[in-house]
């Protein structure tokens, strides 16, 4: 199981794997009600490297992303559903539209995103660039949304 960390324990393990050789793999998202498609993302994100980091958006940037009455789920548990899926060593939890602080603070080696965006719509891309880093898109097309995952349960629910 991963472990959920605050961001200055988390790059010290991350400054300790890479000494031990490690490469590091950064993905991130809301993961509001996790779906199949989030697994797929975090999977193929996990094959870019040795150590997969997850950031997860904090209530308040996913209220703003998503609008109101999401979160669906608080940010602690839907940091612990991700951090029990297999291939996901860290979990941090962030506040903010981009990652764009993170990434400048943990230089991964592999920055991943979805199959939503192209290398070229990245938001981050230029931070991950001038570090070194590459983007990497993953995962399987976007066909799965929490959007129409709630849409489809309300619709099931109504008489």
């Amino acid at each position: 199981m991963g472990q959920i960390l605050a961001l200055d324990r988390l790059a010290d393990r991350l400054a300790a794997d890479r000494a031990a050789g490690r490469t590091v793999a950064f993905a991130n998202g809301c993961f509001d009600v996790l779906h199949v498609g989030h697994v797929r993302y975090l999977q193929a994100a996990a094959r870019e490297a040795d150590r997969l980091v997850v950031a997860i958006n904090d209530d308040a940037s996913v209220r703003a992303l998503k609008g109101e009455g999401r979160p669906i789920l608080p940010a602690a548990d839907r940091a612990e559903l991700v951090a029990a899926l297999r291939g996901v060593d860290y979990v941090v939890v962030f506040s903010g539209p981009t990652v764009g602080d993170l990434l400048t603070r943990l230089k991964p080696d592999v920055h991943c995103k979805g199959t939503d965006y192209t290398v070229e719509s990245v938001p981050e891309r230029a931070i991950v660039k001038a570090y070194g880093g590459r983007t990497a898109i993953v995962g399987d097309p976007k066909d799965h949304s929490t959007r129409d995952l709630l849409a489809r349960i309300h619709d099931s629910a109504r008489p």
